[in-house]
């Protein structure tokens, strides 16, 4: 039997103090979001800063919990957690709830799960053990496939949800993919298809062909000669020019309208401020009104007056905005960063290849979340119903984050053991 002892000698306190303060902060903001005077106790189960309370200490139960795991359970049972998952996500398409247009959760009595938070989870923990795998080389392309089909399997299942957050935040696992030695030729694929795309909404198609006939020639001439390099360019100019040729049926047939929409707004093809438009205005709005101090704790008007939907859970951000200003704000972002750069070097200090990969796995999920709420709420992103880890107003969410990074702190804990 493991020495319990040792576990909680060997944690890293610094992380857990970190979560511990975003959680509490985020508490205090969802209080002030959504207050009511009828209600005033912050302690209030009626009422969402209540029952975020009640997350929170249930978070803090699965933390302690996770923590008393011995660390080789958690590789040991990374492919059937992850079966279980996959599982659960083809499950909610015929027993779910409808709630936002989206069929992603269980309802059983008064309680919502939605299991997508989970399968982050289960997702990192099956990528890590197929990447730990003796012999595992992702500079061949059959490991490389494999890897990929652990990653997005689970994007796959939620998309006839639907649930286009959520689906998003699987593309963090090529970050990780990247750092266990994928070639960074994919990420240059990735980010020069989502360029093509958005482009291609943006610039008549015979200036794009031409733009990009142009670069095929100058790639050749630059790298003609390095070997084998001008397949690749016209390999990547093949996969541009067949992503512009899909542009029209994917936007058009695989996107809602709302998304639809919040895409054309935001790249200023259309203006909609008070119809599919008006969160993302109302809270830039909130933003910029907190100024440099902001306008002080409960006093935003935005806020009060309930003119940002979802403020205490897409859009708590904004909340910090009004109240707290542009000083609250960077405080905000800075202690997440803080905590991103914990993981790292967490992450980094691992002995197992199993635990430094899950690491990055927690990592990059938590920034891509981070970046992506942020963006949201100043008008950089559309809106696609992603929380801020441990901030926002949510059981699932805080419960699923709390999971992912309570297995890492226990596989840190464990480090001295092999794997």
């Amino acid at each position: 039997m493991r020495n319990y002892g040792n576990v909680f000698r060997e944690l890293d306190y610094t992380t857990l103090l970190l979560w511990v303060l975003i959680m509490f902060l985020g508490w205090l903001n969802i209080y002030s979001a959504v207050f009511d005077p009828e209600y005033a106790s912050i302690l209030d189960m009626n009422q969402r800063y209540g029952k975020q309370l009640l997350w929170i200490l249930t978070a803090l139960g699965i933390m302690f919990l996770i923590l008393l795991i011995d660390s080789s359970v958690f590789y040991t049972l990374a492919y059937p957690i992850y079966g279980l998952s996959l599982l659960s996500l083809v499950l909610v398409l015929f027993l779910g709830a409808e709630i936002s247009g989206a069929r992603s959760w269980f309802v059983i009595g008064g309680f919502s799960l939605q299991p997508s938070e989970f399968a982050k989870a289960a997702t990192a923990l099956a990528l890590a053990r197929f990447l730990s795998g003796y012999q595992r080389d992702l500079r061949r392309f059959s490991h490389q496939l494999m890897a990929l089909g652990l990653a997005f399997l689970p994007a796959l299942l939620i998309v006839p949800q639907p649930d286009l957050g959520s689906v998003l935040v699987y593309t963090a696992f090529i970050l990780v993919l990247y750092r266990e030695g994928l070639p960074s030729l994919y990420l240059v694929i990735g980010f020069a298809l989502i360029l093509v795309f958005v482009l291609s909404l943006l610039v008549p198609l015979p200036y794009l062909y031409g733009g990009l006939g142009f670069l095929t020639i100058l790639l050749l001439v630059l790298g003609r000669r390095q070997r084998g390099n001008g397949w690749k360019v016209l390999g990547v100019m093949v996969l541009c020019g067949l992503t512009v040729q899909s542009v029209d049926f994917t936007f058009n047939n695989l996107l809602e309208d709302r998304h639809r929409n919040r895409i054309n707004i935001l790249l200023g093809k259309a203006e909609d401020p008070q119809g599919i438009g008006y969160n993302t205005h109302q809270s830039m709005i909130a933003i910029g009104s907190g100024g440099l101090k902001g306008k002080g704790y409960m006093e935003g008007t935005q806020t009060k007056y309930d003119f940002v939907p979802e403020q205490s859970t897409d859009f708590i951000f904004c909340t910090v905005g009004e109240e707290w200003g542009f000083l609250g704000t960077s405080a905000l972002v800075l202690l997440y960063l803080v905590l991103f750069f914990r993981l790292m070097i967490v992450a980094e200090r691992q002995r197992s290849s199993f635990a430094r990969a899950y690491g990055y796995g927690v990592l990059c999920i938590l920034f891509l979340h981070f970046g992506i709420n942020i963006a949201m709420t100043i008008g950089l992103a559309p809106v696609i119903g992603i929380p801020l880890p441990f901030f926002s107003y949510g059981g699932s969410s805080l419960w699923g984050f709390t999971l992912l990074l309570a297995i890492f702190l226990r596989l840190d804990a464990g480090r001295t053991l092999s794997l």
